[in-house]
């Protein structure tokens, strides 16, 4: 039993995992609480018609995005890891898997929160406690890494959470039947200057979880060519985005305007569910976190162990590494992060979307060229330490988006957001565009040629 590392893959396509195993696995984080609040939250904020535009155009973005990185991963068997020595060479790349490992952590810690909230609503105590019982329990679930049991937990339980939801929208609207305002809410236009329209500031706030780029990576690895279809079509395409971010949004935004003192806060719409139904709100919420923390501890560790690896040179036992990383989890869930989470995502969507506008320019400009595809089992000396053209365009275009992102203007947070990806691409671009060199090909490759 062992937490496989993002350069470990399959040897042959027959031992990746099945369409239906992989498609499972990854349906997992289409249950994360995480959805089901930020929807109610910028619903609160911005109004319900302008977030449900946001959400239109979030998903038709994000299916078209993952379109392309999924059917790169399957074809080519590149974990994030091992197309960013591509895209910012060997030394740059552990730059990304260090965000990678990192921004997982953080997503680990904030699910693995609500659910140890939902635990002392319901049974109080100390919840510290509760947070102890969270990491414990995931522990098993994730000392087998993605293939072992990711794919068979969420099948189990997917029918749980929907039926759950389900359950929780009938209850919310035969207890309190006087909630129909959720769809008509509107706290007034937004102006420009105040981070406005709504619509707008609801698609930077989702490119804060452009991180899911890089999960859909990790997880397209683990599959096989022949199944790209399908997973581009069902898997990681406009299917389930609907689900993740339309529907959850959907049902956080009508329970939060429905139950009577419901919050859309951090902790807020799980604590309603369980002040509604009790255990069986409970177990929704249990359902839930489980689900989308067997990924973000798997993949968080996963790229924890990659990245100490690679920069530090620490080998340790697999099995070592998943309880420093539940360690590492644990006692970030005693500190505050979970109020900081809006900043960090404004900071996550800088870093993260220069790095998918980089792998997509990347991505186009080999298919023009016709470019050799470096495989993954390449070692590190095949690459260069640094890809000035990928370590440029990332760099300044995040030290932009950050140096938005910090002004205190609600405008240029969310056009800081925005403008990131784009400074990054076209950086990247223009560098590349010079020479083949600067394309990001492996010294290997190129000598080939």
């Amino acid at each position: 039993m062992s937490t496989p590392s993002t350069a470990e893959q399959p040897a042959t396509e027959n031992s990746k995992m099945s369409a239906g195993s992989l498609a499972m696995a990854w349906y997992g984080l289409v249950s994360a609480m995480f959805f089901i609040y930020i929807g109610a939250s910028l619903a609160q904020a911005y109004g319900t018609i302008d977030t449900l535009i946001g959400l239109a155009i979030t998903i038709i973005l994000y299916g078209a995005i993952n379109r392309i990185l999924a059917g790169y991963a399957l074809k080519h068997s590149l974990t994030v890891a091992q197309f960013s020595r591509t895209l910012l060479g060997s030394k740059g790349a552990m730059l990304a898997t260090l965000v990678f490992a990192a921004t997982a952590i953080y997503y680990a810690v904030f699910e693995g929160a609500i659910l140890g909230y939902a635990f002392q609503t319901q049974f109080g105590g100390p919840i510290e406690l509760w947070y102890a019982l969270v990491v414990l329990y995931t522990i098993p679930l994730i000392a087998g890494g993605i293939q072992r049991w990711l794919d068979k937990v969420n099948g189990w339980l997917l029918p749980i959470y929907w039926g759950g939801l389900l359950v929780a929208v009938i209850w919310a609207s035969v207890a309190h039947p006087d909630g129909g305002a959720w769809l008509t809410h509107s706290p007034g236009a937004l102006p420009f200057t105040a981070g406005g329209p709504g619509w707008l500031a609801t698609c930077a706030a989702f490119m804060g979880v452009w991180i899911l780029m890089m999960y859909t990576m990790d997880f397209a690895a683990l599959g096989r060519a022949k199944d790209v279809k399908f997973h581009q079509r069902y898997t990681f395409g406009w299917l389930f985005y609907t689900l993740a971010f339309g529907v959850n949004s959907l049902i956080g935004i009508y329970l939060t305007f429905t139950i009577p003192g419901a919050e859309a806060t951090e902790t807020g719409v799980a604590g309603a569910l369980v002040q509604l139904m009790g255990p069986l709100g409970l177990l929704v919420v249990f359902v839930s976190q489980t689900r989308i923390n067997t990924a973000n501890y798997a993949l968080g560790i996963a790229n924890l162990r990659e990245f100490a690896q690679r920069a530090l040179h620490l080998s340790l036992p697999s099995l070592a590494w998943v309880g420093i990383g539940a360690t590492i989890i644990y006692l970030l869930m005693l500190l505050p992060v979970v109020k900081y989470l809006l900043l960090a995502l404004s900071w996550q969507g800088a870093l993260v979307t220069g790095w998918v506008a980089i792998a997509l320019v990347h991505i186009f400009v080999q298919e023009r060229r016709g470019g050799i595809v470096p495989s993954g089992s390449l070692p590190d000396s095949a690459f260069p330490a640094l890809n000035r053209a990928g370590v440029a365009a990332w760099v300044l275009s995040a030290a932009a988006g950050i140096t938005l992102v910090q002004s205190g203007s609600p405008w240029a947070s969310n056009i800081g957001s925005l403008a990131t990806p784009v400074l990054a691409a076209l950086i990247y671009g223009a560098l590349i565009g010079r020479s083949r060199s600067e394309a990001g090909l492996p010294a290997a490759s190129l000598a080939g040629r």
